[in-house]
C-alpha cells in the first residue's frame, strides 16, 4: 500500500469534481507499484450513471492492458466502493481494494450508497424494484447455445 497512489486518485477526483464532470470520486489501478488505470467520476460530464471513478478507471486498465482480467491489482479509490463498483471490482479479479471516506462518510455529503446495500440484502420479493422472471425458456435455450460453443472463453 503507497499513499502516493491514494494522492493520485484524490488528485484525479479534485480536477473531475472542479471540472463538473461528477462527485470527489477518484480511483488508481495498480499492479506491481505501476499504475495500469486510472479515472474519476464521470456521471454528469457523460450523463452516464455508471461512469463512477472506479469504473471509469477499470475500463481505462482493461483497455491500456487489452484485457478484462485485473488479476494481481489493487484498487486506490477516494471513496469506499458503492454496490456496482464493488461488483465490478470482483468481476475484474481485483485483489485489495484502498478507500479514503467510509459510506457513512460519502452518505454525509449526499452520496447514499446505504440503500442500496440494504435493498441487496433483503429478499428480492421485498424490494422496491420488482424482478420478474420471463421467457425463461427462451434465455434457458441462448444459454445452452452459448454452452455448446467450443469457443466460448470463460470470464
Amino acid at each position: 500500500m503507497k499513499i502516493e497512489f491514494m494522492e493520485r486518485a484524490v488528485n484525479l477526483a479534485r480536477k473531475g469534481m472542479l471540472a463538473g464532470d461528477g462527485g470527489p470520486f477518484g480511483a488508481v489501478l495498480v499492479r506491481d507499484g505501476l499504475v495500469l488505470g486510472e479515472g474519476w467520476n464521470r456521471v454528469l460530464a457523460t450523463n452516464d450513471p455508471t461512469a463512477h471513478g472506479e469504473v471509469v478507471a477499470i475500463r481505462d486498465a482493461c483497455a491500456r492492458e487489452k484485457t478484462f482480467s485485473l488479476e494481481g491489482c489493487e484498487i486506490y479509490t477516494t471513496g469506499q466502493p458503492c454496490p456496482m463498483c464493488l461488483g465490478a471490482i470482483y468481476w475484474a479479479g481485483i485483489r485489495g481494494i484502498y478507500y479514503g471516506f467510509s459510506i457513512e462518510d460519502a452518505a454525509d455529503i449526499g452520496f447514499g450508497d446505504e440503500e442500496f446495500f440494504h435493498e441487496f440484502s433483503i429478499p428480492r420479493a421485498e424490494r422496491k424494484i420488482p424482478e420478474n422472471e420471463l421467457g425463461r425458456d427462451l434465455a434457458l435455450k441462448l444459454a445452452a447455445e452459448y454452452s455448446a460453443m467450443p469457443d466460448r472463453q470463460l470470464y
